[in-house]
């Protein structure tokens, strides 16, 4: 919780603009509402707040009593006693603050806790465009300082708010107990205190927004920079010391905004330190007049003067509590709004699980185009847009009529842009068909669950992906329960296991980010190792072989002949060369199917197909 002497800070939106809109109350209901787990906890923590306010205003009362009473009547064991409760009285608020503080942080963690799980698994639901239009850097904002935002609204803007005003509430009602005339007077100083707070307040508030926004910069240039790939174009453009300068510049400007926050920081509660004293210095004057007309005890006005300290700083906070709360529930929007984003790609309740898949895919008459990205997807995640976003693409595929059995090898050919891998990537459902069906043994992908719908189909691309962890993790990514043998089994297979057993920590090696410690070569048959390991029914070839070697291709493609074994297989390749022994070769152009046949019969055919042949053949004489 913030101290009584603390200003809040506000570094999420403009103050007018949070102070022209209204209290949005289903937001602040649904935020209620997460708090049920914590509710007996949050009753706790806001009682022992009203217990700490009571608390702290007693020992100003001992202190009049010890002045007016104890020494003219030197009476020493009432000093005593008072002295021992004085320290009883510190004692408690020490312990209460401690539990206080506790609940709190166990409360506000655990929000945190439950916030972050539900983004996540949110997020992970999401269709595979999101994830093309999102930038990373603004949805780990959302997981990390949003959703801290969010938890500060429970334990620091509620409990600041109700402290404040407990503090506030009972050191007025004692204040006029003891002399109201001084009190008075302590209250006309309140605007004093009050107007350099807000208006230095919303410069702070400025400050911190313009120092968030250059750290962001900052941030921004150092995560696309330390990535392997942002790291490498760097060195081979020469560009380091052009990156030092550009780094240096917007870190200096972090710097400057830093310096300007600290001195106008250090203005306001020099301002409010002044008029604090001033306020102070009026109590004593006033209830010294008072004393000296015979209408009150000196330690009444050393109580009185004690008290003031208490009153002012929660007076000018909660003269900003509405914008606090604002600002508070601002946080719960931005994470609501990720939250609330539809799932496209989503379960139907009564999905059917799919036991000992066969591998029959079949496309029925299938069209697709992208959707328009305003249901799906979040401006303030992608960065700039282009003009017509928010209107669904062109067709890319168009009356899509495809079978194929169980164990059927089908080569998918065709130029650039044809729809090649936007077809393979409906079946495993990272999109879904905008008309027809693609359907897995019989049954429409869209009813059954997703779950197994991924474990019936393994996809090996032509830039797979390995976590910055070790092989064996990698390898078990497919199947978590896998035994050491097992993955030397599907090491062998993908005749990767020699090369790993030649490293010095073996299946132990850290690949590095992205797993650039390996060759290309060496990343595609770990890659394709996992997909053995997950054991598909149906597997997906997405240009698997494009960046190799000779080589490298040449152990890839034998290991691939053992990953297609007994399965159906969508292998898409622009090298003619691999895909000549398809049971059946699939020809698109322009989102059509053009042509179809074996290897020989789109020769004779003399199509479109040919013609790719034919330049193939003509650019390798070349080469």
């Amino acid at each position: 919780m913030r101290g009584h002497g603390g200003m809040p800070m506000r570094p999420m939106g403009d103050v007018r603009e949070l102070k022209a809109r209204g209290l949005d109350r289903s937001v602040a209901a649904r935020a209620w509402g997460l708090t049920k787990p914590y509710r007996k906890r949050l009753a706790a923590f806001l009682a022992l707040i009203m217990v700490a306010a009571g608390v702290s205003a007693v020992p100003p009362l001992v202190i009049a009593r010890i002045i007016d009473v104890t020494i003219p009547n030197e009476d020493v064991g009432e000093l005593v006693l008072l002295f021992v409760g004085l320290l009883t009285i510190g004692l408690a608020v020490a312990a209460v603050s401690m539990i206080e503080r506790w609940l709190s942080s166990s409360i506000g963690e655990e929000l945190i806790l439950d916030l972050r799980t539900m983004l996540y698994r949110h997020v992970h639901g999401m269709p595979i465009s999101f994830f093309t239009r999102t930038q990373t850097g603004s949805l780990i904002t959302r997981l990390n300082n949003d959703v801290i935002g969010a938890q500060q609204a429970l334990t620091g803007t509620l409990g600041g708010i109700v402290d404040n005003l407990i503090g506030v509430t009972v050191t007025l009602v004692v204040m006029f107990a003891l002399e109201w005339r001084v009190t008075l007077v302590a209250i006309a100083l309140l605007p004093l205190f009050v107007i350099p707070a807000r208006i230095v307040g919303r410069r702070l508030q400025a400050l911190s927004r313009e120092g968030m926004g250059l750290n962001a910069e900052m941030n921004t240039v150092m995560t696309e920079r330390f990535h392997v790939a942002g790291a490498l174009l760097v060195k081979l453009f020469g560009r380091v010391d052009r990156e030092v300068e550009t780094f240096h510049d917007k870190a200096d400007r972090v710097a400057q905004i830093g310096v300007k926050q600290a001195l106008t920081g250090r203005s306001l509660f020099a301002a409010l330190g002044f008029v604090g004293s001033l306020a102070t210095a009026l109590v004593y004057l006033v209830g010294g007049l008072v004393v000296i007309d015979g209408g009150i005890e000196v330690g009444v006005v050393v109580a009185l003067g004690l008290y003031v300290t208490q009153l002012y700083g929660p007076l000018a906070q909660l003269s900003n509590a509405r914008v606090d709360l604002m600002t508070a529930l601002v946080s719960f929007e931005r994470v609501f709004e990720v939250l609330d984003l539809p799932r496209t790609i989503a379960e139907r309740d009564d999905a059917l699980e799919l036991r000992a898949p066969r591998g029959h895919v079949t496309f029925d008459h299938v069209w697709f185009r992208f959707p328009a990205t305003s249901g799906s997807s979040l401006e303030s995640l992608e960065g700039p847009r282009a003009e017509h976003d928010d209107e669904a693409s062109d067709w890319i595929l168009r009356d899509i009529d495809l079978d194929v059995p169980p164990g059927t090898m089908v080569a998918l050919v065709g130029p650039s842009g044809a729809g090649k891998s936007t077809l393979s990537t409906l079946v495993p459902r990272l999109h879904d068909v905008t008309e027809g069906r693609v359907l897995l043994d019989g049954h429409d992908v869209r009813d059954l669950t997703l779950d197994s719908v991924a474990d019936s189909i393994g996809i090996v691309s032509q830039d797979p992906h390995l976590f910055h962890d070790s092989i064996a993790a990698n390898l078990r990514y497919a199947r978590p329960d896998a035994t050491d043998e097992d993955l030397v089994a599907v090491a062998r297979a993908a005749r990767i296991h020699d090369t790993i057993a030649r490293l010095p920590d073996g299946y132990d090696t850290i690949v590095g980010e992205r797993g650039y410690r390996l060759s290309g070569g060496e990343k595609q048959r770990v890659s394709i190792a996992r997909v053995l390991l997950k054991d598909p029914a149906v597997v997906v070839l997405d240009e698997a072989t494009a960046h190799l070697d000779t080589e490298s291709e040449r152990l890839v493609q034998a290991a691939l002949a053992e990953i297609l074994q007994g399965r159906t297989s969508l292998v898409i390749a622009h090298r003619l060369s691999t895909v000549v022994d398809a049971d059946v070769i699939v020809v698109l152009e322009e989102g059509r199917i053009v042509e179809r046949g074996s290897h020989p019969e789109l020769l004779a055919a003399g199509g479109l197909y040919a013609e790719l042949a034919r330049t193939q053949l003509f650019s390798a004489a070349r080469s």
